[in-house]
């Protein structure tokens, strides 16, 4: 598959949100409970701190968008001791896992994301989705350590676990 990567656009919200609602209805591979709306998505575009990175996969042959990477900032409105300090999240369309999608985001994440000045991206992974972990390991992510009954959805707890990576 040919993919390029490049930084989202306004006009793409419906085919973001074509992958992260069908994740979120799953509810198996994120710890959003609520399906988001094109007005909604296009907001966030909107407004994006400067500091962010959102970062879509598209796979050349039909155009469409098969992947996405976020980095925003750790806010802390207390302290700027975080600032060097992103957040990601990171979803690929079902049909397409597997296939090199998240290879050929994270770099692309990476760079964008020391460029906005960020020294080390974190995150949480569900405990119960182990191919997320190990894809986010073959990224250079280590495991820091497990935030036991983190998430609750639909009255279950979930586990997460926290990890981290060095740019």
């Amino acid at each position: 598959m040919d993919l390029s990567v490049r930084p989202v656009e306004l006009d793409d919200a419906e085919q973001v949100l074509a992958i992260l609602n069908p994740v979120i209805a799953e509810g198996r591979y994120s710890v959003f409970d609520k399906q988001l709306t094109i007005e909604t998505e296009r907001d966030y575009i909107r407004n994006l701190p400067n500091r962010s990175t959102f970062l879509v996969a598209v796979d050349e042959n039909t155009d469409h968008i098969v992947g996405f990477q976020v980095i925003e900032a750790f806010e802390a409105a207390y302290t700027g001791a975080f600032d060097h300090v992103g957040v990601m999240g990171t979803y690929v369309a079902e049909g397409y896992r597997r296939q090199g999608v998240a290879r050929a985001l994270f770099p692309e994440s990476f760079a964008a994301a020391k460029q906005a000045g960020f020294e080390k991206i974190s995150t949480y992974v569900r405990a119960d989705n182990p191919a997320a972990l190990a894809t986010y390991r073959a990224h250079g992510f280590s495991i820091v350590g497990t935030a036991k009954r983190h998430a609750k959805l639909n009255d279950r707890y979930i586990d997460e676990i926290l990890i981290e990576r060095e740019l």
